[in-house]
């Protein structure tokens, strides 16, 4: 079918225990077209009020004995796997929705969506089949190693890689039978709240996966403080990265995972394509 003109925005309220829903305060943002500049939509903001709500859920779907916690691991990747087939059915749409909301070429868009149904894919493979092993012991005892998940994971996700990165998130969290709030950023939010309709769609249980839109300074900062929230995962600069990680630290000694920083280094040997290099740098720059 390939690229879609102006394709409709389908949805701009925070996702929150399967539903969407509107920001407590009422208040919204702008995104914006960033080829043209001109305002795409507008989406709602959440603050730490919409962020405690999206944690509770999160938390309640994790509680002992819950719909998500009782149900096989190989269920769980069933479920990736079909969250990864309703992505494939709507890669068009969804590759133009990217390309509007973050202006890379539908070329580069459309890889970035195959690349997130096969991160999708990859990880509903290893759902069950994570364990641990047994350790031989002296005497009559019998030591073993268990894997559990790790409980409520909050996910930072940035402006470059929408969907991708968002999948790198989600998707081994889930398979290892975590849940997760997401904070897209707020350059790029309308892929991510496209990908939780899909959630809906393939069948999580309320409340697994929820979705805030926002800014990192009310947003981000509630959810990397918030003390029932048990992980942290960030991609994006190394001074917001460090204050993640003051923050995991002063609130409950979160677990944190941060990808900073990173820029592209290409080394050019002298019998090189000088011409090929060039182009190549550009392109990975991008």
């Amino acid at each position: 079918m390939g690229v879609i003109k102006n394709p409709e925005i389908k949805y701009t309220q925070l996702f929150i225990n399967n539903e969407f829903v509107n920001s407590v305060s009422g208040k919204t943002f702008e995104t914006f077209n960033p080829t043209n500049g001109k305002a795409i939509t507008s989406v709602q903001e959440g603050d730490k009020a919409d962020i405690d709500k999206a944690v509770a859920a999160a938390r309640h779907a994790f509680r002992r004995n819950s719909e998500w916690r009782s149900i096989d691991a190989s269920q769980r990747g069933r479920l990736l796997f079909k969250l990864a087939d309703l992505l494939e059915r709507d890669i068009d749409y969804l590759g133009s929705l990217e390309t509007l909301d973050n202006g890379k070429p539908f070329a580069d868009a459309l890889w970035d969506m195959n690349a997130a149904i096969a991160s999708l894919r990859y990880y509903a493979g290893w759902a069950d089949k994570v364990h641990g092993k047994v350790i031989p012991a002296d005497g009559p005892l019998f030591a073993f190693t268990r894997a559990e998940p790790v409980g409520v994971c909050g996910q930072i996700i940035p402006w470059n890689f929408p969907l991708f990165m968002m999948s790198w998130k989600i998707g081994p969290a889930l398979a290892t039978g975590n849940t997760v709030v997401v904070k897209p950023a707020e350059q790029t939010p309308l892929s991510a709240l496209y990908l939780a309709s899909l959630v809906k769609e393939a069948g999580f249980p309320a409340g697994v996966v929820n979705v805030v839109t926002g800014y990192g300074p009310t947003a981000g900062a509630a959810l990397s403080e918030h003390k029932d929230v048990d992980k942290v995962a960030f991609t994006g600069s190394t001074e917001v990265g460090k204050i993640i990680q003051a923050a995991a630290g002063r609130s409950n000694c979160k677990r944190v995972t941060l990808e900073m920083g990173g820029k592209s280094p290409l080394v050019i040997f002298d019998d090189a394509d000088l011409e090929a290099a060039v182009q190549t740098a550009v392109s990975l720059d991008y």
